[in-house]
């Protein structure tokens, strides 16, 4: 599929965004650098997506939510829809372009400590922001936290709710928090994890080792300067609970307990042939005159890098071939939503409410044909207004007729939003409608955040 992506240079998505360079891509997604005419900035990044290989529907509804958010660490989300190329099916989003992402970097080098800083402030004030809406990234590493100008920010074009399952069809990989690993749902826990085991192969360039026991379950290099193996040991425990939130890892770096500014340990340079050295110097020249204020910019010196790793959303180039690890994360807002019919929790986060209850419009005589009881249940997706922007089956029921009036009802529900910090924030409920001899019900139960 890649080979397909490129040949598809010069065409032109719904008449508005030509693909003028293919920038990396997988077998279900692809990014291109684009321009757009409405406003500034002109240079864009599109990325084009499956619908085979992605809920559709959800997916475009995330991406609303997303578009919705603004914060200056967070890739900024310009335009989203349906589009086709040659008779296949895709979806867009178009965000900002970034000029390099943090893959390009490690293979050259490690980032230095005040570098790590920065980078670490910056990506745990886009989370903060980002958990206070109900949102979770779920897919931080290397590839997805990205430059753009003198900003440092992360992607997000793959943010969902709080207790959604991985959107990802491909193994999970070194920044994958155990419990998803093992099927559980995304939250804010999972993103500190995968946040541990970035920082760590920032200092280091390579992710961390892990372990046969222990509550930590990593081996981490004792050669990490403080503050930063504090805050390592502290995210990547394998029991959620016992991690770091977000407001921990950065009340942490506010007083590291000595100073940052030390050399970092010298990591021997193996593997690198003569022809080797020659593309490190050369990376090297380059990266001082481009990187300049860029991604790491605060420290002179040090090799920079002139190739990519892994496809990110943000359009940073990937001109070098993906290790394993990043591979895998690389499609991390790719493929399909992963069933969790009948395992749904109720949220335990701010609450919303129900503003308007429309039942199921069902004749009287449909209604005598019902032998017991007769359930179903529908998803819908709340926008920070209360607005249904989506309503999906959950269970469908064994009639066509209720599942049908089920679904055409829910759309009409509207809701009081929960608040975060005295802002309204998006949602999602199930909404079980039940059909009985003379009689229907309705019970709503909000799902997150």
């Amino acid at each position: 599929m890649p080979e397909v992506w490129k040949q598809w240079e010069g065409r032109v998505v719904n008449d508005e965004f030509p693909l003028l360079r293919y920038l990396g891509g997988s077998e279900r997604s692809a990014v291109f650098l684009s321009k757009r005419a409405d406003g500034e900035p002109q240079d864009v990044a599109i990325k084009l997506i499956l619908t085979n290989a992605e809920n559709p529907e959800l997916q475009l509804s995330w991406w609303e939510l997303a578009a919705k958010l603004s914060h200056p660490h967070l890739l900024r989300l310009f335009h989203l829809g349906r589009c086709q190329l040659d008779g296949t099916d895709l979806l867009y989003v178009v965000t900002e372009y970034a000029e390099e992402s943090l893959t390009q970097i490690l293979p050259y080098r490690a980032l230095t400590p005040a570098e790590a800083q920065d980078m670490l402030r910056s990506v745990v004030d886009a989370l903060t922001y980002i958990h206070g809406r109900g949102f979770v990234h779920g897919h931080i590493n290397p590839s997805n936290i990205m430059a753009v100008g003198d900003q440092i920010k992360i992607s997000s074009d793959g943010l969902c709710g709080t207790g959604e399952s991985m959107r990802v069809l491909c193994k999970p990989g070194v920044y994958t928090a155990p419990e998803i690993e093992a099927g559980g749902n995304m939250s804010p826990e999972s993103d500190v994890w995968s946040l541990g085991s970035t920082l760590v192969e920032a200092l280091t360039q390579h992710p961390p080792t892990a372990g046969k026991t222990g509550p930590a379950d990593v081996i981490l290099p004792d050669t990490l300067p403080e503050p930063f193996f504090d805050i390592a040991s502290h995210s990547l425990r394998r029991d959620p609970k016992q991690r770091w939130t977000v407001a921990a890892i950065a009340d942490r770096l506010q007083k590291p307990s000595q100073s940052i500014e030390r050399e970092p340990a010298i990591v021997p340079q193996t593997g690198f042939t003569k022809w080797g050295y020659a593309v490190a110097a050369v990376a090297l020249v380059l990266g001082l005159a481009v990187l300049g204020p860029r991604l790491m910019h605060r420290q002179a010196g040090g090799e920079a890098s002139s190739s990519g790793a892994a496809e990110s959303s943000s359009g940073a180039p990937a001109q070098g071939k993906p290790s394993p690890e990043n591979a895998s994360n690389s499609e991390a807002s790719v493929g399909n939503t992963k069933d969790t019919r009948n395992h749904h929790t109720i949220s335990t986060g701010p609450q919303g409410a129900v503003a308007q209850q429309i039942m199921p419009d069902v004749s009287r005589n449909a209604l005598h044909t019902v032998h017991g009881k007769l359930n179903v249940r529908v998803k819908v997706s709340v926008d920070s207004s209360g607005k249904v922007l989506m309503a999906n089956f959950d269970s469908r029921g064994p009639s066509q007729y209720f599942a049908d009036r089920s679904l055409r009802a829910a759309r009409q529900w509207t809701f009081q939003p929960p608040q975060v910090d005295g802002k309204s924030v998006p949602s999602e409920w199930i909404l079980k409608f039940q059909f009985e001899r003379g009689s229907v019900n309705a019970s709503p139960a909000q799902t997150f955040p």
